[in-house]
């Protein structure tokens, strides 16, 4: 049976995060917006508090929630501050190749170090001129015995600026597209390891954002996470297992956005009534409130899909695309109820709307993930109803009138028009559509 129902520790779970982001990351959110900086003391507030690196398994020191328990918190983050839930999810990101890979010894080292230190880690598939295409990559990474050389660029790196370790995935031959493609741990304080200035962004601005160029930077064989030919599908499951979280971001964006323009609804008069009494503006909210709604169901299904152990690709990408989107919509509405000022910085709309915009870009775009979704339903997806060609639409015979299919033994259909015939042989030409006999399919006996 379906239940939806919160444990008592997830409701537990939900509170803390909540309080935390009210209290702790709503209060500085526009200043730091308005500063482009990461609030450093509020990650180690967040590590301290248990609300960062919540998804390493127990057996490494960690707390070992599950993808649902990552949605709850990263929906109240997100809520406060997009831009902040993105820096504070962002080490569950960075930590995935190295818990999905085979390295035992990565494990052991830097999962267990991460628990127990406050340390950043960031993510790198992205390069100045690749990002949803991940086979594409053309950082080199260099066999010398069982260790790899790294030269090359890495760009749009979220954290980083300011994280301890990466996770890289290069390529020993960029021309062999994903089949060259390896994954790596590299510690960042190493020669060679050079961070570029922070990228200003249009929104997002309490996340740090940076390109990291590595020159001749030596990888140990014991942090290869993933060998040559293997890094692809590492990062592919890497992408499935945090794009629910990227619905989550949506969620909680949309449910800030939507909750500042109710009380806006009720409290403003224009035309001596509230605007929350005009029928316009209730549909507005209703529509809102609706997608929000939505949107969480889908996070939460690809979330449970992860945890469970099942393959939740297509659901994570619903719920990221859907999400994203709908977070887009909920928000530009939430400041046309505002109108002039929402448009102000002096309001929260503005910054919500700044900060979603990158929702439907990063970690694959939209676009990316409507051909996922495509690709799935043109290749694996298994209809429940019959093909076309075995469809009997019985317009002229009653199917459940006496003695239906013993006068007329059989009926065909005509593949072009639909035009269903009934008898011994199909007509020498369809009397609809005049395609010849051959383009009828014999589809039922009595």
């Amino acid at each position: 049976m379906l239940d939806f129902t919160l444990t008592p520790e997830q409701e537990n779970l939900r509170t803390q995060a909540r309080n935390f982001a009210r209290n702790v990351v709503l209060p500085l959110a526009w200043y730091y917006d308005e500063k482009d900086d990461t609030p450093m003391p509020v990650l180690r507030q967040a590590y301290d508090a248990g609300i960062m690196n919540t998804d390493i398994p127990a057996q490494y020191g960690g707390k070992g929630y599950g993808l649902i328990e990552s949605a709850l918190l990263t929906e109240e983050l997100a809520a406060a501050c997009p831009g902040l839930a993105t820096t504070i999810f962002d080490n569950s990101l960075g930590l995935e190749p190295i818990v999905l890979s085979t390295n035992e010894t990565a494990k052991e080292k830097y999962l267990n170090q991460i628990a127990a230190e406050f340390k950043l880690i960031c993510f790198g598939t992205s390069e100045p001129v690749t990002g949803s295409d991940v086979s594409g990559i053309r950082c080199l990474a260099h066999q010398d015995g069982d260790d790899f050389i790294l030269n090359g660029t890495k760009y749009w790196i979220t954290n980083g600026g300011i994280a301890d370790y990466m996770s890289v995935f290069a390529s020993v031959d960029p021309k062999s597209a994903h089949k060259g493609i390896g994954a790596f741990l590299v510690e960042l304080d190493q020669p060679g390891v050079r961070r570029g200035k922070a990228i200003p962004k249009i929104g997002q601005r309490c996340s740090n954002t940076v390109g990291i160029h590595f020159n001749d930077v030596r990888v140990p064989a014991e942090n290869v996470l993933a060998l040559p030919g293997q890094g692809f599908g590492l990062a592919m499951k890497t992408f499935s297992r945090t794009r629910p979280i990227i619905g989550a971001f949506a969620v909680g964006a949309a449910r800030s956005a939507l909750e500042y323009a109710l009380d806006y609804a009720k409290k403003r008069r224009t035309f001596g009534a509230r605007i929350g009494d005009n029928q316009a503006i209730q549909f507005k909210l209703a529509e809102m409130y609706q997608k929000v709604e939505t949107a969480r169901l889908l996070t939460w299904k690809g979330a449970w899909e992860a945890d469970q152990g099942m393959d939740p690709t297509i659901t994570s990408s619903l719920a990221k695309f859907y999400g994203s989107e709908a977070a887009l919509e909920v928000v530009n509405e939430a400041l046309q109820i505002f109108a002039g000022y929402g448009y102000t910085k002096m309001f929260p709309v503005e910054k919500l709307l700044r900060d979603v915009r990158l929702l439907t870009i990063y970690e694959g775009t939209s676009e990316i993930q409507r051909l996922i979704v495509a690709g799935y339903l043109m290749g694996q997806y298994q209809p429940i109803m019959p093909p076309l060609t075995e469809l009997a639409l019985h317009r002229e015979k009653d199917p459940l009138a006496e003695g239906f299919g013993k006068g007329d033994k059989t009926a065909w259909r005509c593949r072009m028009c639909g035009y269903v015939h009934y008898g011994e042989m199909a007509p020498q030409e369809c009397p609809y559509c005049f395609f010849p006999q051959s383009s009828f399919e014999h589809i039922a006996k009595s």
